[in-house]
């Protein structure tokens, strides 16, 4: 079998030539998720580590709370057939690996600093098992100059190899927008950058197999990541546009949603849906505004979008408010049903910690999730939607999902306290459909319905 290293497209052309490769992904959430279906999809063979035992347990069965259902039976199916398995011994799955695809980013402490800490030791322990001809490709979002400086460096150091001689690197961003994971890597076009020949050559054949739109050669890894972080910034500062407007909306007693589709249609395009989950853009932007003052560079318009998307939990908290002002209830001692977590999870996490603050008692109800996911919410996670929204006095839609687009407005309305209220934070819901059930409507960017 040929080395992965300088693989020839003739050479793993096939499912069952591919079958003779072992690919580990590091960091199995939503990225690794995608990568893990795609290389199993394509005929290789794949192991899944994090340091999650829990999520490694589940994986191990071919359950993931980071993929739908449809994804999660392809997973099952893998399982069964031998091509895939997991484990939280990531020194043995790279020592079995010909390909390590890495999606550890930065994590943002409380300061609002990057603390690259992770992705070092999972750097470090990954060069202590390395074999040589392997070929690493990092997916995570990195700031300026982390995949040539911590990552390349690191990987050296714990080896002993080179990059280029002994074994390959890329850098591939995949960025995944606002908590999406329903789509896959077969229809995008992948983003490659190296800084050798080699490795650019070898992942964009081996990329090349998962992928029917091809990869994009970049010769210049740090102009791949600066790309990476402009994308994360743009989308950043187009939903606090969003919401700036949202708000405005609501004051002015309009319909955010029916003006967009007064736009032109070029523009109806560039404007996106306000939101309250911005965690997506969250880390990305904050890598970007350190890598800024790196470079003594000041970026003000990102630093602002992120404090405007930042304070969009506390808008919704005051809309719940509203709401059950409206049906002459305080939210001191409300019970309030979330439905979804606006994935990724620190602005459910945030709602819940502020409801519970002014008194009011949550309850949080989304299908995709496990207790694990929200460690630090899961006392308040119900299992069924009927069980968490029983006997409260307000709903709370904190995301876009398909079991939520199907709610029966009079069937919520038997099991709840009257009068109740319905808070829409994704715009899914028809304001006159609620209301004619006899409930209080209220919706992020709606103010149409305000009585």
């Amino acid at each position: 079998m040929p080395a992965i290293l300088r693989v020839k497209p003739e050479e793993i052309d096939t499912i069952e030539k591919r079958g003779k490769y072992t690919v580990s992904v590091v960091g199995c959430r939503q990225t690794g998720i995608l990568y893990v279906t795609a290389f199993a999809e394509a005929g290789y063979k794949v192991i899944c580590t994090d340091a999650d035992q829990s999520l490694v347990k589940s994986l191990a069965k071919g359950k993931t709370p980071f993929a739908e259902r449809e994804a999660e039976s392809k997973l099952k199916r893998f399982v069964r057939k031998g091509q895939l398995s997991a484990t939280s011994d990531l020194k043995s799955a790279v020592s079995q690996s010909d390909i390590i695809i890495m999606t550890i980013t930065a994590k943002i402490d409380g300061e609002k600093s990057p603390d690259y800490s992770e992705a070092e030791k999972s750097c470090k322990q990954i060069g202590a098992a390395l074999r040589r001809d392997t070929l690493i490709i990092y997916a995570g979002i990195a700031g300026f100059g982390f995949t040539e400086g911590v990552i390349k460096e690191t990987l050296e150091n714990a080896s002993g190899l080179r990059v280029r001689d002994d074994f390959g690197l890329v850098y591939n961003p995949l960025y995944i927008s606002n908590g999406q994971i329903t789509g896959t890597i077969s229809n995008q076009e992948l983003k490659i950058a190296a800084i050798d020949k080699t490795s650019l050559d070898t992942a964009s054949t081996v990329l090349g197999t998962i992928t029917e739109k091809g990869a994009k050669k970049i010769f210049d890894i740090k102009a791949a990541e600066a790309a990476a972080l402009f994308t994360v910034a743009k989308r950043d500062a187009n939903v606090a546009l969003a919401n700036e407007l949202a708000i405005f909306c609501e004051n002015a007693g309009l319909d955010y949603f029916e003006i967009l589709k007064l736009l032109d249609s070029d523009l109806q395009e560039t404007y996106f849906s306000p939101t309250i989950a911005e965690e997506d853009s969250r880390d990305g932007t904050y890598l970007l505004l350190e890598s800024a003052e790196n470079l003594t560079t000041k970026l003000r318009l990102p630093a602002l979008a992120r404090q405007i998307n930042e304070k969009m939990v506390r808008h919704a908290v005051n809309l719940t408010q509203e709401a059950l002002r409206s049906c002459g209830k305080t939210l001191r001692r409300a019970r309030v049903a979330l439905l979804g977590a606006a994935k990724p999870k620190t602005a459910a996490a945030i709602f819940v910690q502020m409801l519970e603050k002014k008194g009011a008692k949550a309850s949080l109800y989304d299908p995709t999730l496990s207790k694990n996911e929200l460690s630090n919410i899961a006392r308040v996670l119900k299992r069924s939607l009927n069980e968490a929204v029983e006997g409260t006095d307000c709903i709370v839609i904190l995301s876009e999902q398909d079991q939520f687009k199907r709610l029966n407005p009079k069937k919520l309305r038997a099991v709840m306290k009257k009068p109740a209220a319905i808070v829409d934070l994704t715009g899914m819901i028809e304001p006159q459909k609620v209301e004619n059930e006899g409930f209080i409507y209220r919706g992020l960017g709606r103010g149409a319905g305000k009585k």
